[in-house]
């Protein structure tokens, strides 16, 4: 009889799970048996033993979005004779499904991500430690200085949590940022001063001000200058 966990307890007969929709999966070579309806990164993110899966953009108490792609993993659908990447905060669990959370092809997608990330953010605390884990020591691209990652955490809280539409995500590319209403810095009268996107931010760029309401990640470096860096990067020499 094989040693299984179950919705991160310990068990040694499979059967203790079945009748409450339970689902068989393979996660980093260990078979475990947990309840139907959720997604890898929730089912295995108390399993003890299974490699840990980083998650930037995820946060229990709002749907997940699949933003910052850290949580990325292998699956197979077909008993392992065909591997694929997912998002493990948005793929759900499948009867027979086969996890893999370490492979060196997905230790080295993440640490493609978290360069770009640490070149975006190189002063963020929860960046560097994902570096350091990861080795990147000298990202190859242009250094920025947000403290944003553009994660939707703190636009999401506020939608799904508290009803209110006090924030979002304006514009597109590298002129992405988080705003208030008709792109304003100072937020309208639709912000209750809760504080919910302050404490599900994962960078600490939004921060509770004085007057009990949120300061806006403001962008530190104008973009002008960045895309002049980067076509100047990008020149050959003459």
């Amino acid at each position: 009889m094989a040693k299984v966990w179950i919705n991160g307890e310990t068990s040694v007969e499979v059967k203790h799970a079945e009748g409450v929709n339970a689902v068989h999966l393979t996660v980093d070579d260990k078979d475990i048996v947990v309840s139907g309806g959720q997604t890898i990164l929730q089912a295995v993110e108390r399993m003890p033993g299974i490699g840990n899966i980083p998650a930037l953009c995820y946060h229990p108490a709002v749907k997940p979005y699949g933003a910052c792609r850290i949580c990325t993993v292998e699956v197979s659908e077909d008993g392992g004779s065909k591997f694929k990447f997912v998002a493990a905060c948005l793929y759900p669990v499948k009867e027979g499904l086969i996890v893999k959370t370490q492979t060196e092809k997905i230790k080295k997608l993440r640490k493609g991500i978290i360069e770009l990330l640490l070149a975006r953010c190189p002063n963020v605390k929860r960046v560097q430690e994902l570096a350091k884990e990861y080795g990147v020591e000298k990202p190859r691209f242009v250094l920025g200085d947000q403290d944003c990652i553009l994660c939707g955490l703190c636009v999401r809280a506020c939608q799904e949590i508290i009803g209110k539409s006090a924030i979002s995500l304006v514009n597109r590319g590298i002129y992405k940022e988080v705003a208030a209403p008709f792109y304003a810095y100072e937020l309208s009268g639709d912000c209750i001063g809760c504080g919910d996107c302050a404490f599900v931010c994962p960078t600490g760029a939004i921060e509770m001000g004085p007057d009990g309401k949120p300061v806006l990640p403001k962008v530190k470096i104008p973009y002008a200058e960045i895309e002049a860096m980067m076509k100047k990067e990008t020149v050959p020499p003459s």
